[in-house]
């Protein structure tokens, strides 16, 4: 078998698996944690196999949990590369502002019924 047939095959593998994990995770009826831990064992050997490329971007693109998990895998060498700035930013503000909230003093005239 040549190289092209392999790599459509794998890129095929993915694609399917990448379809099976979205359907999961936004399954209407739950589903068995042994089903989830299949498919994402399978997703994570095939990614193994994977070197980075335009085909690998948009399926990426298109399934977000599969980028989810593709991103965690490679977060060591990469960090979060596929997370948007604008959505990491607006949570590490939320973030700054529920701790900021946590940190103030409670009034101590609101314990007592008074404000």
């Amino acid at each position: 078998m040549n190289a092209s047939h392999t790599t459509a095959a794998h890129m095929t593998n993915l694609v399917t698996l990448a379809e099976l994990l979205e359907r999961l995770e936004h399954s209407a009826v739950p589903v068995a944690a042994d089903q989830y831990r299949s498919v994402v064992t399978h997703l994570v050997h095939e990614f193994n196999d994977v070197t980075p490329d335009p085909a690998l971007g948009v399926l990426l693109d298109t399934h977000p949990a599969a980028a989810e998990l593709y991103e965690n895998l490679n977060y060591q060498h990469a960090g979060l590369c596929r997370s948007g700035l604008d959505m990491a930013l607006g949570a590490e503000l939320k973030a700054r502002e529920a701790i900021a909230r946590a940190m103030r003093p409670l009034n101590p005239g609101a314990m007592n019924g008074q404000s």
